[in-house]
């Protein structure tokens, strides 16, 4: 029980520090209503395992503050990976490819509110939507997917519980 408890536990700081390492390189994409975050490749990993769940929104949490993001999308940007990531455990293995779905929903609908509304951005709510949902199925979709049939063959090694 208490070493499954320090595998869950390294493979979220794991999980968190290579989001928030992916976040910082490559911020210049990663923030704005026109936004391809590499680090949302990896809300794919809760496929594998529930450790991904947790180590996603400490992540996205660190990586937007790191990034200089202001309160509102520190909270609410977390949020969204947090249930996108929460799906894509509940969805499990039944059909990998679906499993990219909830991340993309979840910031496709949260994201372009926190832009209007945190950062002012002056664009449609709708358009916003357009070009933050085309971020997320870059990132989440064809990045997840990539690194989904890259890892899958080592799935045992990955499953926590």
């Amino acid at each position: 029980m208490r070493n499954k408890n320090v595998v869950f536990l390294t493979q979220a700081a794991m999980i968190a520090a290579i989001y928030v390492v992916l976040t910082y390189m490559f911020a210049p994409f990663s923030f704005g209503e026109v936004q391809v975050r590499i680090a949302e490749a990896l809300t794919i990993l809760p496929v594998f395992t529930p450790a991904a769940v947790p180590g996603l929104f400490a992540g996205c949490f660190i990586g937007n503050i790191l990034g200089g993001a202001i309160l509102p999308d520190i909270i609410f940007g977390s949020i969204a990976t947090l249930i996108g990531a929460f799906f894509t455990w509940k969805l499990g293995e039944r059909n990998p490819l679906f499993a990219p779905f909830p991340p993309i929903l979840a910031n496709t609908v949260i994201v372009p509110f926190v832009l209007r509304f945190g950062y002012g951005v002056p664009l449609p709510i709708p358009f916003m939507m357009i070009t933050v949902g085309v971020g997320e199925v870059l990132s989440c979709g064809v990045l997840g997917l990539v690194l989904y049939f890259a890892l899958r063959k080592y799935k045992c090694m990955l499953r926590t519980a």
